[in-house]
């Protein structure tokens, strides 16, 4: 059985958002993720899954309490779906890719900790110069895909980004390992015993924290969330690989002596398609030699350690 984005004197007309609502149910066998997902009702995804099954005249999802899981002709159908999927998408960035006006939309993705302790003020700076540009922030942890024009630009970590992106490496980004002068204190006096605040569901930070001086330090509080974690420091819960731009700015902070820096790459990341797009350019530029302005910040080289022998002067 195959099926057509188009129609015939014998078949249904279908159009891409019969194909949306179902790679969405596909993906979450959940008619409520897949509202979620695509911004619409409950009430609509069950609405446009049974109109597209009638159309079809095929059973797509097997409704089992536990979810909704593609049936034979479901797993067909997700195929062609997936590939339906991918060509639009490529076409969409083509298309986008020939735009040659400083205008439109530039969806960024970034760490959350970038805007909201860094480059906020940069993008509202590149807003005000090019005003006909509208700007999208997503600030998250998540790899979004680039591929899938899930945005249009990613500022990124990474030593190994994927080949079919295209971009800048901009600089080092420096964690280190640090902890409150009340807690390092109390190491010293034996009242304290070294752990991690840490992440143990998100494999960077794992990566992170084996970068450091102290690989096979136990975690005391599991705390995903840089934000939370900065202030379990603050207040002596433990020790955190923070961010040197971050955490350098907090007075009572200090690097675990003896200091080391772990440090990844920076990227500013487009598609390959997007490369050629003025307002991708444009944001590219001006946002890599905005970031150079904080190399030294970033690169953890505006240092504050605590020795322990400061701290029993």
């Amino acid at each position: 059985m195959t099926f057509a984005c188009s129609r015939s004197d014998n078949g249904p007309m279908t159009d891409w958002d019969d194909y949306r609502f179902f790679l969405a149910v596909a993906r979450e066998t959940s008619v409520r993720k897949a509202a979620s997902t695509l911004g619409v009702s409950h009430s609509t995804v069950l609405r446009r899954i049974t109109i597209f099954e009638e159309a079809l005249g095929v059973r797509l999802f097997e409704r089992l309490p536990t979810g909704y899981f593609t049936t034979e002709a479901g797993d067909e159908m997700y195929r062609s779906a997936l590939q339906i999927e991918e060509e639009t998408t490529a076409a969409n960035r083509r298309i986008a890719g020939r735009d040659t006006q400083l205008s439109g939309k530039i969806s960024v993705t970034m760490p959350s900790v970038f805007a909201t302790h860094l480059l906020m003020p940069d993008l509202a700076a590149f807003r005000q110069a090019h005003p006909g540009i509208e700007l999208e922030i997503i600030p998250t942890y998540s790899l979004v895909d680039l591929a899938k024009r899930e945005a249009d630009v990613a500022i990124r970590v990474s030593n190994d980004p994927p080949d079919d992106l295209f971009g800048r490496r901009i600089l080092q980004i420096a964690k280190a390992a640090y902890v409150s002068e009340d807690y390092l204190a109390g190491l010293e006096q034996e009242e304290e015993s070294l752990h991690w605040i840490g992440g143990t569901t998100v494999p960077l930070s794992l990566q992170w924290m084996k970068g450091s001086d102290f690989a096979d330090i136990p975690v005391g509080p599991i705390i995903n969330d840089p934000y939370a974690a900065l202030e379990a420091v603050k207040v002596g819960m433990g020790m955190a690989m923070l961010p040197c731009f971050m955490a350098d700015a907090e007075p009572n902070l200090y690097r675990m002596p003896p200091g080391t820096l772990v440090c990844r790459d920076l990227w500013v990341l487009t598609h390959e398609d997007m490369r050629n797009t003025a307002r991708i350019r444009k944001f590219i530029s001006f946002m890599a030699n905005a970031i150079l302005k904080y190399r030294e910040l970033i690169e953890g080289k505006m240092l504050r350690d605590l020795s322990v022998r400061q701290l029993r002067a």
